[in-house]
């Protein structure tokens, strides 16, 4: 699928591949570790390995059942990759000394109370390399990344949730309409999954659309704009009010916010309505002062529901068939620590920057270059990399 871009520079030419030399990632965990414990809690460096592969070479080396091992987040394979891992002291049978694998390094131990579980994690540091970038361009990456640093980027789902094919969203679609049955339950939970972000993406392309339209069109004409944009006869009437439409286009943030956005305290806190009664400049400046994000609709069983004009969007992603449990997902990110560094006389850059877990930093690369950053997964691989 086509997505929006928040940026609206020409593209910027560069070469990435995605491999352990040039793509580094460290996780950030949750919490800080105890010290003492049941838990052995390894931090190990990892490379050419997925971390379902890493999990069956301890398993193998240490006599410990794979569901035994307990870990934060999936890692990609092809990367360098630093994250951790806990094993239950009482269960391992070979010394973790004794491990010596050409693709693993045991960094440092420690010991914690609980076993590391899926989502105890805070973020990811990134180190990217990119190459054949000439002086012009290299310019172009810096000003891009002032930019990204003041502003944020869409928290877009990246390609590798979607798979080979791009096509493991129309398969949950299928399972969502009942013409399609898997048995594998975690499988089926999966392309479920991959549809929700289907849908998601879909939402957040749409309201940077609108966004610029607003940047570009004056407010007397919105309402006008906006029934031809979305070929709809019926759009909320709060759009022909030319004071509401000025509020809409005198917003610092070029992410528009509107009446019954559902937004979150940044980066952690709770969901809450952006209602009538709220000031949007306000709102908008909490926004670029990085205290407040915009979140989406992950379709599902009691999730929270935009309203107003924020609602009226919202509604043409919505599939109330989906009985797994929905959620809201930040639409919108603060890469921190964002730095960019040109090597003249290799045609180098290299960009590091932390991301909060659950973003994709293909989506930062993407805004960069202007264009979409596509690397080829094995399918079995295609939702491991969301680190």
């Amino acid at each position: 699928m086509n997505l929006s871009f928040a940026y609206t520079h020409s593209q910027i030419i560069f070469y990435f591949k995605q491999s352990p030399r040039d793509f580094v990632v460290e996780e950030v965990p949750l919490y800080a570790f105890s010290g003492e414990g049941a838990h052995l809690i390894l931090k190990l460096r990892k490379k050419s390995l997925t971390t379902f592969e890493l999990l069956k070479i301890l398993s193998a080396h240490l006599g410990i059942k794979e569901n035994e091992i307990g870990y934060a987040g999936l890692k990609d394979k092809n990367a360098l990759s630093i994250q951790h891992i806990s094993l239950p002291k009482h269960l391992i049978k070979t010394p973790i000394e004794s491990l010596n694998h050409p693709k693993i390094k045991i960094l440092s131990t420690t010991y914690h109370h609980n076993k590391i579980k899926l989502g105890h994690l805070k973020g990811n540091k990134f180190f990217i390399r990119l190459k054949k970038i000439d002086k012009l361009n290299s310019q172009k990456i810096a000003e891009v990344c002032k930019k990204i640093a003041q502003f944020g980027i869409p928290n877009y789902f990246g390609y590798q949730r979607f798979g080979n094919e791009n096509n493991n969203y129309q398969l949950g679609l299928e399972i969502v309409e009942n013409k399609r049955k898997i048995r594998n339950k975690k499988l089926q939970n999966f392309f479920i999954s991959a549809y929700q972000s289907y849908l998601f993406n879909s939402w957040l392309s749409l309201r940077i659309d609108i966004s610029h339209l607003i940047a570009n069109t004056d407010s007397n004409s919105l309402y006008k704009a906006l029934k031809i944009y979305l070929s709809c006869d019926e759009i909320p009437n709060r759009f022909n009010d030319v004071i509401y439409c000025k509020k809409l286009k005198n917003q610092p943030h070029f992410f528009k916010l509107f009446y019954g956005d559902c937004l979150c305290h940044y980066p952690f806190g709770k969901n809450f309505i952006l209602d009538e009664t709220s000031d949007l400049i306000a709102e908008s400046k909490r926004f670029i002062q990085k205290n407040i994000a915009v979140t989406g609709l992950l379709s599902g069983a009691r999730a929270m529901i935009g309203k107003e004009e924020a609602g009226f969007f919202e509604s043409k992603f919505l599939d109330s068939r989906i009985r797994n449990v929905g959620q809201r997902r930040y639409a919108w990110i603060f890469p921190e620590n964002l730095s960019f560094n040109y090597k003249e006389q290799e045609a180098q850059g290299e960009i590091e920057f932390y991301l909060p877990r659950g973003a994709y930093a293909t989506n930062l690369l993407r805004e960069i270059a202007h264009c979409e950053i596509i690397e080829t997964a094995k399918e079995a691989e295609s939702y491991e990399i969301e680190i």
